[in-house]
């Protein structure tokens, strides 16, 4: 893969970048339109608490059409997660909006990822490191997104509160 592929060009979502972190099956069927997350309850419960928490931020800045950001504040980026179970994918994705912002000019390093039912926060800094991890893993992701299958189950402890769950088993 071309890794000179303007940024702009690529249009990875942080919901891709996420998953790319999670599960590669997960990210090449997100990547193809099998959305089955809306039927889980786990992601159900994650959007009410992304409603219901911080009322007074303004919420869901939406980028280039591409990736949506929880909420600004104090020049940092924040995301808000039901749970830090899988917090490696969380920081991951805030780094990545990190990285997007400054793509595009903004001054900004830092990024907060909330769990508002844990009642704890995770800071995160963005580096020169990560910014090369970030490039490499986009190049990874469009890898991944351009199988001609999707990759094999992990089966794993994750499988059984996953959105695709029941169609990676039926």
């Amino acid at each position: 893969m071309d890794i000179s592929i303007p940024f702009s060009h690529l249009q990875i979502t942080g919901t891709e970048f996420n998953y790319f972190f999670i599960c590669h099956r997960k990210l090449w069927l997100f990547a193809h339109d099998i959305q089955m997350e809306q039927e889980s309850d786990n992601v159900y419960l994650g959007n009410l608490i992304h409603e219901h928490s911080y009322p007074r931020e303004k919420k869901e800045i939406m980028i280039d059409g591409v990736i949506r950001i929880d909420f600004l504040d104090d020049g940092a980026v924040h995301e808000v997660k039901k749970s830090d179970k899988m917090e490696e994918s969380h920081i991951w994705q805030v780094l990545y909006y990190i990285y997007c912002l400054r793509q595009k000019g903004v001054d900004i390093r830092n990024g907060v990822i909330n769990y508002p039912k844990q009642k704890r926060t995770t800071s995160v800094e963005l580096t020169p490191e990560n910014e090369i991890e970030i490039t490499h893993t986009l190049v990874k992701i469009k890898e991944v997104e351009s199988m001609p299958q999707p990759p094999e189950i992990l089966n794993t402890r994750l499988c059984k509160k996953c959105g695709y769950e029941d169609f990676c088993y039926s």
